[in-house]
């Protein structure tokens, strides 16, 4: 937190974590404390972390399967909360990655609409070793074809194409704190 507290008094107030064991270590405190802190959830979730997560997040970017939306839509009715969420889509068609497949996301869209959540918009990590603009292009495209406003895409190492291609969130963590060890 020592490198993040001068973040929050310069007034930035948008974070993202990839886990949500370490982000409840990390930000429970400091968020009590300031209410205006938007914590996002950018990692993976296991469906057996969604009432952590929905209880200390706002934004959850990682959601890619039915039984997960099924949990989260459950817990926010248990804690009278909503979180905003994107859905991660495998824009690669990668074996090794998560995300809905990019032809069956307006049906998971449906699915979520279905269960009440707040979808805002499209996630999704290209793959390493292509060119990263060819996917943005297209999950920008994906993206206002569902008429989303949010588009979550790109990191330290891509992000000037994301923004190019309309991402209103992206990730440079490392840009900004260094490597995590």
């Amino acid at each position: 937190m020592d490198k993040i507290l001068p973040l929050i008094e310069y007034g930035h107030l948008d974070f993202g974590e990839n886990k949500v064991q370490e982000a409840i270590e990390k930000w429970s405190e400091t968020k009590l404390s300031n209410n205006n802190i938007k914590l996002h959830l950018i990692g993976g979730l296991q469906t057996n972390k969604v009432k952590l997560a929905v209880k200390l997040f706002d934004y959850i970017h990682s959601v890619d399967s039915e039984k997960l939306a099924k949990k989260i839509a459950d817990e926010q009715q248990k804690q009278k909360k909503k979180v905003r969420v994107f859905i991660q889509v495998n824009i690669g068609n990668e074996e090794q990655k998560f995300g809905v497949n990019k032809s069956s996301v307006a049906e998971f869209y449906s699915c979520c609409k279905t269960l009440n959540l707040e979808v805002v918009g499209l996630m999704c990590i290209p793959p390493l070793n292509e060119p990263s603009e060819i996917f943005f292009k297209e999950m920008n495209e994906l993206n206002k074809k569902l008429n989303f406003d949010e588009l979550s895409m790109g990191m330290s190492s891509d992000y000037l194409n994301a923004i190019q291609n309309c991402a209103t969130y992206v990730r440079i963590g490392s840009n900004i704190f260094g490597q995590r060890n």
